[in-house]
């Protein structure tokens, strides 16, 4: 989900609670802050050879022992708005910072209006190969494999 997409729906849906879920099913207590709101940008070459750049929106939330605090849908979208002089587009994929167990980054797959509130659905990163083709990894139904001659990694 990108943040113009999350801005949307915030703003669409105005003094709604807001509630992070995890991939395991569990919530982020809603006592959470949002602490950071940051642009990460990650230079790097793939196994192919290929140099590449990805960005993306990271939302760092941290839960402290102010349990009457609440963050709800129009604070976020006010959140989000004061970091846009750091966020060089609205386009960017948006991951949430969190410690479960150690500091993970989950990216924000989509937005459930449930109860009168909105559930942030987060999901879990994955590593990939991005130069399938130059490793010899077959397509979905393929039986072709990666040889060890191949100029695979």
């Amino acid at each position: 989900m990108t943040i113009a997409d999350l801005k949307t729906t915030l703003t669409s849906h105005p003094g709604k609670s807001v509630t992070f879920q995890l991939p395991d099913g569990e919530k982020i207590p809603p006592h959470f802050h949002v602490t950071e709101v940051g642009f990460v940008k990650k230079e790097f070459i793939d196994c192919g050879g290929k140099i590449r750049t990805e960005g993306k929106c990271l939302l760092q939330i941290w839960v402290a022992t102010d349990v009457d605090h609440r963050v709800e849908s129009d604070k976020l979208a006010a959140i989000l708005k004061h970091g846009a002089p750091v966020l060089p587009t609205d386009a960017l994929p948006v991951e949430i910072e969190y410690n479960h167990p150690g500091l993970t980054h989950f990216p924000l797959d989509h937005v459930e209006e449930n109860d009168g509130g909105l559930t942030l659905h987060l999901v879990n990163n994955h590593t990939d190969c991005l130069a399938k083709d130059v490793c010899g990894i077959p397509a979905e139904g393929d039986d072709a494999c990666c040889t060890p001659d191949g100029g695979c990694c």
